[in-house]
């Protein structure tokens, strides 16, 4: 209050108004104060200081009031809400995205330009009652492109279930470095802010496929749930494939035993087992079945057809082979040391042949071979099955559906099930028994059958001289033996 008064004061000191020698008949123009044409009794100055200073006064405590009393809504406007540009905002690090607006689940997208005209497939879990039309939208290095509309593909296996592996195809806009997608239910209304951008995956690059290839053999393992703790076997089985040649296994994983969780991190962290959370428990509720008649449930047997296919995608510009085998099968060559000879001779004899069936062959467990040469003492405390153990295999029922397996080259598979592929590029090929068979220790299928009626199958004790020691190394990693 000091300054304002101090500088009226020199205000009215640069026009004299504080001289004493000011006359009377002089007047000043003071409208910028609202006060017009003041004169007559200038020659007052204590006066007029002492009007000066309570109209002030007046003017600070009305301009104060107003400022207190009117809400900030009215005295802030700020400036429209305008979407941005740059993206994306929101990328989801999830292997399950809810796709907003909708019943639907994201998992992944990947670029994928077999399909004419078309570029990027998303692969999700859509609900069968409830798919609607969908828009594609697309983050073009850093800028948010064009939409384009989407390609709705449900897969033909559902089992029944209400949810079903569902693919979207998108065209990429012109003149788009397309980096990231979105779906969105209606077009040209984005909602940057709240929208899941997925990474697109598999993008082109200027090497060779040879240099692009990472490994030659990769084993998909679809689903791991409840408390599943057969270590031993597990662990016998992952020292097989190493040998045998594989480079890589991706595991889907729910959840699992504790001494299991404990070796899979030993294998994660060394690179050889490439964890993929899968909590689809947490979005719908999964069957433990295969059949929605017998198990019901939102979808087959905890989404193993969606990660089956997803896993094909993961490695396609990363693996020559994959093979699809449940997490207990091993597919193995029985006219070759390993993998690497045994595709090379099958690709030799059928050059177009993108995918193999491999018959599935059940070692039941209750029966043990009577030596006991495999009982081997450290392996007592370890939870699961001795593998070594069980050499009598069945012979498979014939007259009735029997299953195979896969071993699939991923660039020329399009959509697979469990058992078979449902679309490929390419010719299929059933392996004969006698050249590759999946061994599979578990209960028994034709639990009629006596020990006398199953063959004895001790191809597994080809590899004990490197497997058991591999066993021990990989147990003892994990603080499952002592060391």
């Amino acid at each position: 209050m000091y300054q304002f008064i101090t500088s009226i004061r020199g205000f009215t000191r640069d026009v004299n108004i504080e001289d004493s020698t000011l006359n009377k008949g002089s007047g000043l123009d003071f409208k910028w104060l609202g006060i017009s044409h003041v004169c007559g009794w200038m020659d007052k100055p204590k006066r007029v200081r002492g009007k000066f200073f309570f109209l002030f006064i007046a003017i600070l405590i009305f301009i104060l009031c107003f400022t207190v009393r009117t809400p900030r809504t009215y005295r802030i406007i700020p400036p429209p809400h305008r979407a941005p540009k740059t993206c994306p905002l929101q990328i989801s690090e999830r292997s399950i995205t809810p796709l907003n607006n909708t019943k639907h689940l994201l998992v992944s997208a990947y670029m994928d330009q077999r399909v004419n005209g078309l570029d990027v497939r998303i692969i999700g879990m859509f609900k069968r009652d409830s798919i609607q039309k969908l828009h594609c939208v697309f983050c073009c290095a850093g800028q948010l492109g064009g939409t384009t509309p989407g390609t709705i593909l449900e897969h033909t296996d559902n089992f029944g279930f209400p949810y079903v592996t569902t693919d979207v195809m998108c065209q990429i806009p012109p003149n788009c470095n397309a980096t990231h997608v979105s779906l969105m239910t209606q077009p040209g209304k984005v909602w940057l802010v709240d929208q899941p951008w997925l990474p697109i995956r598999n993008k082109k690059t200027n090497g060779t496929e040879k240099d692009k290839l990472q490994f030659n053999f990769t084993v998909c393992i679809s689903n791991l749930f409840g408390n599943y703790n057969n270590v031993l076997q597990f662990a016998q089985t992952l020292e097989m494939y190493r040998l045998l040649g594989v480079d890589r296994v991706v595991i889907y994983n729910t959840s699992c035993g504790p001494d299991l969780d404990r070796l899979l991190q030993t294998y994660s962290r060394e690179g050889f087992v490439e964890m993929v959370p899968w909590p689809i428990d947490q979005h719908l509720n999964p069957s433990r079945g295969w059949l929605f008649s017998l198990s019901g449930g939102d979808v087959h047997y905890f989404g193993q057809l969606t990660t089956l296919n997803e896993c094909v995608y993961r490695s396609m510009d990363r693996s020559r082979y994959v093979l699809l085998n449940d997490i207990d099968e091993i597919i193995m060559p029985y006219k070759h040391n390993n993998l690497t000879s045994l595709m090379d001779v099958l690709q030799q004899q059928h050059p177009n042949t993108g995918v193999y069936l491999i018959e599935n062959h059940i070692f039941p467990k209750k029966h043990f071979e009577p030596s006991g040469r495999f009982h081997l003492p450290q392996w007592n405390g370890v939870p699961g099955v001795n593998i070594l153990e069980h050499i009598y295999r069945e012979d498979p029922n014939r007259q009735s559906y029997h299953p195979h397996k896969m071993i699939v080259q991923p660039r020329l598979v399009e959509w697979t099930s469990v058992h078979e592929v449902l679309k490929t590029y390419g010719q299929q090929f059933k392996v004969p028994m006698d050249v590759c068979r999946i061994i599979h220790v578990r209960h028994p299928l034709r639990g009629s059958l006596t020990l006398e009626q199953l063959n004895e199958d001790q191809r597994l004790w080809d590899f004990e001289e490197k497997l058991i020691p591999s066993v021990d190394k990989a147990l003892r990693r994990a603080r499952l033996l002592p060391s």
